[in-house]
């Protein structure tokens, strides 16, 4: 039974403005370690899945950068979505492919994304193997979840059910709780949902066929090969939404990796190695022993900060950002603005 991997690898670049751009947005950063977050996705998945079964579903205008940032995946295998329409599009036209590769019905696929912060590649392998494991048995679509690590509100939470297997069923999900909820879901048991995801792809096409009715308008041409049509005819919609939370047939597996989305600059705290004041330096840039707890960024002019604590400070692209930590749903409005 094959394996294929679709990594999700569009975005608007808004979140680590002004680092990042449309042309370059945070899936092609080195936000953690020294490679673009997308080259470390797909080495992740060393062993697992070779190269040539890992598909790239990217925005057109990325296109380029992101074949030549991955030379060693098949070009044809880099996919331009025609339209901007969330993950349940993308993942439909992914698993459409697939099955016309290997029109026999048994092969599997999984589902990340480009951008995410991974402690452990050995046991995000380990869970995604897991995963397929229950896929296969069981005949469901299967998500990977991670014990939360904070009361964070930003993420969506996964209930579990009943045993099922080495897998649990999934009772429901919640999203972006308040914090005195998310606590309470901590304390119960709820899971981090991670959006690694786990199914036969003619499992996953039926589910979606049965499910997904903001697909339903764009359904034959799918099937036809019209890619163009179905993405203009389809909603936007997350595969979450669409599919996960509708069908029956869905289980979750706990991965023992520390897993983060990477959703704003206050993140490189919790996963980058601070100094002794609790500060993330990263490039030219020369900070006073009186910053504390900050995050310094500059990608090539020398900047020079004193005298903050709890600050973001960004010079690249000609640009400059300061905010305050935990502001960063302010960020999206600002660069909507500029």
């Amino acid at each position: 039974m094959s394996v294929w991997a679709a990594i999700l690898a569009g975005g608007s670049g808004t979140r680590f403005w002004p680092l990042s751009t449309p042309e370059r947005p945070k899936q092609l950063l080195p936000l953690v370690g020294d490679r673009p977050l997308l080259v470390q996705a797909v080495e992740r998945l060393d062993g697992l899945v070779p190269p040539e079964r890992i598909l790239l579903l990217t925005g057109p205008f990325l296109v380029d950068q992101v074949a030549r940032t991955l030379p060693q995946v098949p070009r044809a295998q880099v996919f331009a979505e025609p339209r901007s329409a969330s993950t349940a599009p993308a993942l439909a036209w992914a698993a459409n492919w697939i099955s016309q590769q290997e029109p026999g019905g048994g092969a599997q696929m999984l589902s990340l994304h480009a951008d995410w912060a991974v402690t452990d590649d050995r046991a995000f392998r380990a869970a995604a193997r897991q995963a397929l494991g229950v896929a296969a048995e069981y005949d469901v679509l299967v998500t990977v979840g991670v014990k939360p690590s904070r009361n964070e509100t930003g993420y969506g939470y996964v209930v579990p059910g009943r045993s099922l297997g080495g897998a649990r069923t999934v009772r429901r999900f919640i999203e972006k709780p308040s914090p005195a909820r998310a606590a309470l879901l901590r304390r119960r048991g709820a899971l981090w949902n991670t959006g690694l995801f786990a199914w036969g792809v003619a499992r996953f096409l039926g589910e979606a066929g049965a499910y997904a009715r903001e697909l339903k308008p764009g359904w034959t041409a799918l099937s036809a090969g019209d890619v163009s049509g179905f993405f203009t005819a389809v909603r936007p919609v997350a595969v979450d939404v669409a599919v996960l939370e509708r069908t029956k047939r869905l289980a979750v597996v706990t991965g023992t990796f520390g897993w983060d989305d990477i959703g704003s600059w206050d993140a490189l705290l919790r996963l980058r190695k601070p100094d002794a004041r609790g500060n993330v330096v990263v490039g030219n840039a020369t900070v006073a022993e009186d910053v504390r707890r900050s995050v310094i960024w500059s990608e090539s002019e020398h900047i020079a900060v004193v005298g903050v604590e709890d600050m973001v400070v960004v010079r690249a692209n000609g640009h400059t950002l300061v905010m305050p930590t935990g502001r960063a749903e302010r960020l999206k409005e600002l660069v909507q603005r500029l």
